[in-house]
């Protein structure tokens, strides 16, 4: 009998511990079905065959708050485009200062060609450039993103090159870079003092020029 409950508690422990791993890797839709758990003005963004846009320059928000996080997206650019991708964001109402950005751009655009490294696309905006340039495909091709987030470590892949790595515990001061490169005036909070749990974002359409999202995805990492 003590060897039949001891069984049967060794089997309950590995089906148990199974079932956290497989929670782990489990991907869903980081708006869930039909945007149903996204905030975000109708009137701006439209799903249509499981293509994002937005017609302004507002953002759709997760109504999730996440931490420790894997998210994977396929973006396509317009001529010009210039987007983002938003992480551990606050205050939604004000989330320029309050979270981190992962830039989307064209970086074929001529426009763009004289931009600093922290404005091209895969950087961090106002804080990291990527690693190679011009890793984005020309407008109207899809792209591939995957952003990594575990505490102050964020990782950017972008279309299967890993072109950013940022440890965020570097960022102590709210106007100089550690490389030296000065941070934008509306970007003050050190990155050092953010919290890292937050929404996450698209940014919609910034000037003339359009974004897609399609494939959005996200799946929480146990530390």
């Amino acid at each position: 009998m003590k060897y039949l409950l001891f069984l049967m508690i060794g089997i309950t422990s590995v089906c148990n511990i199974q079932l956290v791993k497989s929670n782990e890797f489990t991907w869903k839709p980081l708006f869930g079905n039909d945007l149903s758990g996204a905030t975000y003005n109708p009137e701006v963004w439209s799903q249509t065959d499981g293509v994002l846009t937005a017609t302004k320059d507002e953002s759709i928000w997760s109504t999730t708050e996440y931490e420790n996080f894997e998210l994977d997206l396929d973006f396509k650019t317009d001529a010009g485009t210039n987007s983002g991708v938003v992480v551990y964001c606050t205050d939604i109402n004000d989330w320029i200062p309050n979270s981190v950005e992962i830039q989307i751009a064209d970086d074929h655009y001529e426009k763009w060609a004289d931009s600093k490294p922290y404005e091209r696309c895969g950087a961090i905006y106002g804080h990291l450039g990527p690693r190679m340039d011009k890793v984005v495909k020309k407008p109207g091709e899809w792209n591939h993103m995957r952003v990594k987030c575990i505490g102050q470590r964020i990782s950017v892949i972008l279309n299967g090159k890993k072109v950013t790595e940022m440890d965020m515990s570097q960022w102590t001061s709210g106007t100089v870079n550690p490389d030296g490169s000065e941070i934008p005036s509306w970007l003050p909070k050190p990155f050092a003092e953010l919290p890292t749990k937050g929404y996450i974002g698209l940014q919609g359409k910034h000037g003339n020029a359009t974004i897609w999202f399609r494939n959005m995805k996200i799946r929480e990492i146990t530390r």
